[in-house]
């Protein structure tokens, strides 16, 4: 594998090289809230499911990320796609643990985290990730 992390790692798994993991479903001890919503989106979630992607103004990998996500948010009903520029929700990055840019997070209908993603994943992989979702 080349650079880019599975989106095979769920909610309570972090993605982090140093391994750490709560494996607790719904939320990590620090304070990560257990849903993401609207409210913490900036944008309103998938009806079935939602990929949210964090960039950065000058990432490269961001942009055809974005083509990506939209792509397959386009093929599959109910399914949003939301950028979130990680300058601007520095809160959010630090409560999600974002070290860099993309990183992309599969949420169910619920808001809940089942994939997480750094790196531009490759499409085969997002429509993959979603069946854990939807």
């Amino acid at each position: 594998m080349t650079g880019v992390r599975v989106l095979g790692r769920e909610h309570g798994r972090d993605d982090r090289s140093d391994g750490r993991c709560d494996g607790r479903a719904g939320g990590r001890a620090d304070g990560v809230p257990a849903l993401l919503g609207a409210a913490e989106l900036g944008a309103e979630p998938g009806r079935r499911a939602t990929l949210v992607q964090f960039s950065s103004a000058f990432c490269q990998p961001c942009r055809a990320t974005r083509r990506i996500l939209a792509e397959v948010a386009a093929m599959v009903g109910g399914v949003a796609h939301i950028e979130i520029d990680a300058e601007e929700r520095l809160d959010l990055v630090r409560a999600l643990g974002i070290e860099k840019t993309p990183t992309v997070l599969v949420l169910d209908a619920a808001g809940r985290i089942v994939r997480r993603a750094a790196g531009m994943p490759r499409k085969a992989d997002v429509i993959a990730a979603l069946g854990a979702a939807v």
